[in-house]
């Protein structure tokens, strides 16, 4: 039997160095059941963290199994130089979804390669290459989508073609707008939007890229109506707003099926991917036509939107819709944080309990400051794996735990996966 010792030795043998497994003693996924998962030991884990938010209504759904079956036995790739009826029905769906008038589709491998051209799309449509990201910002590992990620543990080169300004987001807990109201403290944040246009900016900005909720950046969370405030500003220069749903999308929130839905804005471009056709690879842009057709040259996707990916989310998004999902991932939600706040409330190092629907996180510092604890995170972090539960780890200094259940989750679950969190948090203390 091949052991995980094995195989995080061949792994570190043949993989980059910049590639590590998540914990100290690595896991090895050998195979799934809905929110279960169990190693090549025979060692089951329940699953609150999905491959990065990714697998998103259960491990070996059996729609999708059977739709991915079923479209492989017919053919698994054209591209999309050829008419592919489950690329076109999936990007019909998508466009009903979106809430983006007159939009058009258009279909990559990964959420990287989807903001990648969501900003090529805007810098091509405005003429201009200059972008506007937000503080604590992640949005991918591409040359471009490197530019506008603030986080220096994620930023691998600084060397860009884009001219990029940052302005104050939804991490509020180390924000110096921290101690102001909902309110006052969107107001702030776009005061100072004004200013970095005026100060740092040759005026013909392309577009604002947000996260509605950081995702890496530990699920930090702007007040409701916050992009809509911002957009006003945007809309007096012309700028576009690219809202990136990669982690937000499908329902993930609970309250909304988009994150910016809660702001009162409709963006010019999203993008998505992760749990968009549950583990299989899929991601897109959605955009208005006229702002899709400011790229005049031809372009195509080799693997965007491949019929096995496609047939993977049209009966990812099926199964969502049809058995709100997005219902249960508020009541689940909802039972998740009632089942951790008063340990967050209580705990002198966990600095605050923050997200929506099934995205929670868990900032942990030491105690009586806001110095982040990375060592205490860890602890929690290993603690939950060797109570069988899996959790994420994320945050600008590596010290928010993650925590994600699928979309499909039962009340069962999140009772066990909170019993396995608040015993390895116990154990931390």
């Amino acid at each position: 039997m091949t052991t995980n010792a094995e195989l995080a030795a061949r792994y570190s043998a043949v993989l980059p160095r910049f590639l590590h497994p998540l914990y100290d003693e690595p896991v090895s996924i050998d195979r799934g059941a809905g929110s279960y998962v169990w190693d090549v030991e025979g060692h089951r884990y329940l699953d609150f963290f999905g491959g990065v938010l990714t697998t998103m209504i259960g491990h070996a759904e059996p729609g999708v199994v059977a739709a991915v079956a079923e479209q492989a036995a017919k053919v698994a790739h054209t591209s999309t130089l050829y008419l592919s009826e489950p690329m076109i029905a999936l990007a019909e769906a998508v466009v009903r979804v979106s809430g983006i008038p007159d939009a058009r589709v258009f279909f990559t491998p990964s959420g990287s390669e989807a903001n990648d051209a969501a900003l090529l799309m805007a810098t091509a449509y405005r003429g201009s290459n200059q972008i506007l990201a937000m503080r604590n910002s992640y949005h991918g590992r591409s040359f471009a989508t490197q530019a506008v990620t603030a986080q220096r543990a994620w930023s691998s080169t600084s060397f860009t073609g884009l001219s990029v300004s940052f302005v104050h987001g939804g991490y509020r807990l180390r924000s110096p707008f921290r101690s102001l109201d909902d309110e006052a403290y969107t107001q702030a944040c776009t005061d100072d939007l004004v200013q970095i246009i005026d100060m740092t900016t040759a005026g013909t900005v392309a577009a604002l890229i947000a996260e509605p909720i950081q995702g890496v950046g530990g699920f930090a969370v702007p007040p409701d109506g916050f992009f809509g405030a911002m957009g006003k500003v945007l809309a007096g220069h012309g700028i576009l707003f690219i809202s990136d749903e990669v982690q937000t999308g499908w329902g993930r929130t609970g309250d909304h099926f988009w994150g910016y839905e809660a702001h009162g804005i409709v963006p010019d471009l999203l993008t998505f991917a992760k749990g968009a056709a549950n583990g299989v690879t899929l991601a897109g842009v959605v955009a208005r036509a006229e702002i899709a057709d400011a790229i005049d040259v031809t372009q195509f996707s080799t693997f965007g939107g491949n019929p096995l990916s496609a047939a993977a989310g049209l009966a990812t998004l099926e199964r969502v819709l049809a058995d709100d999902l997005q219902g249960n991932a508020a009541a689940m939600g909802r039972r998740l944080v009632e089942g951790l706040a008063p340990t967050a409330d209580q705990v002198p190092w966990i600095a605050e309990l923050r997200g929506r629907g099934l995205m929670q996180a868990l900032e942990i510092v030491h105690d009586g400051s806001l110095e982040p604890d990375r060592a205490r995170t860890a602890a929690v972090l290993e603690g939950c794996r060797q109570r069988g539960l899996l959790v994420g780890r994320g945050g600008l200094y590596g010290n928010v735990i993650r925590i994600t259940p699928m979309l499909n989750v039962t009340e069962a679950e999140i009772d066990e996966g909170l019993a396995a969190l608040l015993s390895a948090i116990e154990a931390a203390a």
